[in-house]
């Protein structure tokens, strides 16, 4: 169990804190993507934990540099597994890095190219008009 932020912040709290929507925080949730589901109060209602929202980031990130799903549940499943997963999760995330590492090299020439032909372009405004 992770640290309670008082009583836990609500599902609303949570969303604010992480920046994504209630509607997302469900989803991963009724999808298996969270390490351990949230803990409810008496009424049932999720109380999010300072470890559910770092949980949260990481997904977010993930997801943020192309991560599938499928592969984000797996290393949910890993986690949920225990420290005996250590490699495996290592393992998952060194190929991930190297497919985020490959798409930034591409975005860098992309931007070089893009760079070029803003020169390109000013060059031509200062001959064409003196500037």
């Amino acid at each position: 169990m992770g640290q309670v932020l008082a009583d836990g912040l609500t599902i609303a709290e949570a969303a604010e804190r992480t920046g994504v929507s209630t509607h997302t925080l469900r989803y991963y949730e009724r999808i298996g993507a969270f390490r351990e589901p949230p803990e409810r109060d008496a009424s049932g209602h999720r109380r999010y934990t300072e470890r559910d929202l770092s949980w949260i980031t990481l997904l977010t990130r993930l997801r943020a540099t192309g991560m599938p799903i499928a592969t984000l549940l797996r290393y949910a499943e890993l986690a949920r597994e225990g420290n005996g997963t250590a490699a495996d999760r290592k393992a998952l995330l060194v190929a991930h890095r190297a497919e985020v590492a490959a798409r930034i090299d591409e975005l860098q020439r992309d931007l070089e190219l893009i760079d070029h032909k803003i020169n390109v372009y000013e060059e031509i405004e200062r001959t064409r008009f003196g500037r």
